[in-house]
């Protein structure tokens, strides 16, 4: 008995829909529907779930029901019988019934191998989503190994604002950061502040290098020791002068100037 018949028989037998076997695989009714037709065939990890459910071998799902064996000769020819375990690798799947906009409100894709997690909440390998989860993720809120967002946080995170080892973002904060406003051990960008720092107009730092530079090793159009005491009146009036900032950007450099690196 071919594969699809047999799925559509005990499909039948149990009483079940399409879609109420394809809530037991994890898959769609769509998928279910290309089984039994034959326009596809499940893959493995999918045919081990429907045995199981179903109660039978792999080899029986597959083959169908077999007939009886003969009975054997008198003197049977010995044979050498050699068993394949298969260990099917650890994989799971959830699909949220509720979908908003075309995608699941949750979708959850975890094993071995690119699994992708597609949703408004995502959680995978791979993940993609409003809110995304993953050693690879991208959305409006991403948190991952590599993450892709306008909230970024990861190892290595890129976004509006970001926060990782590695940072690059109109904010980054990191120990490497790159971006509009960045901070960091070693910071760069248009506004910096960290322990080696590098901008093309503010930069506060230990070692800091920019046109307006304030720090203990300092090099640039206009430098400021930060050893050397300075007046918030001039403070501000050479952060307003270089920094070219909207005004929030501007008080905070000048709060770091006078708190952070006196």
């Amino acid at each position: 008995m071919m594969l699809q018949n047999h799925l559509y028989e005990l499909r039948k037998q149990a009483g079940l829909s399409q879609e109420a076997l394809a809530q037991v695989v994890g898959v769609s009714r769509q998928a279910v529907q290309k089984w039994e037709s034959g326009a596809s065939r499940p893959d493995i990890e999918n045919l081990l779930v429907i045995a199981d459910y179903f109660g039978i071998t792999l080899d029986d799902l597959v083959r169908g029901p077999q007939a009886a064996p003969h009975a054997p000769d008198p003197d049977p020819i010995p044979q050498t019988t050699i068993i394949n375990n298969y260990y099917p690798s650890w994989h799971y799947e959830y699909h949220s019934p509720v979908t908003l906009f075309g995608l699941p409100l949750v979708h959850v894709n975890l094993g071995r191998g690119l699994r992708v997690a597609k949703g408004i909440f995502a959680v995978g390998n791979i993940a993609a989503g409003c809110v995304a989860l993953g050693g690879l993720s991208a959305g409006l809120l991403s948190l991952g190994g590599l993450s892709l967002g306008l909230l970024a946080i990861g190892g290595l995170a890129a976004g509006i604002a970001a926060l990782g080892g590695v940072a690059l973002g109109l904010l980054a904060l990191g120990a490497v950061a790159i971006g509009g406003l960045a901070m960091g051990s070693v910071a760069m960008g248009m506004w910096s502040v960290g322990t080696v720092a590098s901008a093309s107009r503010v930069a506060i730092g230990v070692v800091a290098s920019a046109p307006l530079a304030i720090g203990e090793e300092v090099s640039g159009s206009l430098t400021l020791l930060s050893n050397v005491p300075h007046s918030t009146a001039q403070l501000q009036a050479a952060i307003s002068t270089y920094a070219h900032a909207p005004q929030w950007i501007e008080d905070f450099l000048l709060f770091l100037a006078q708190h952070i690196y006196p």
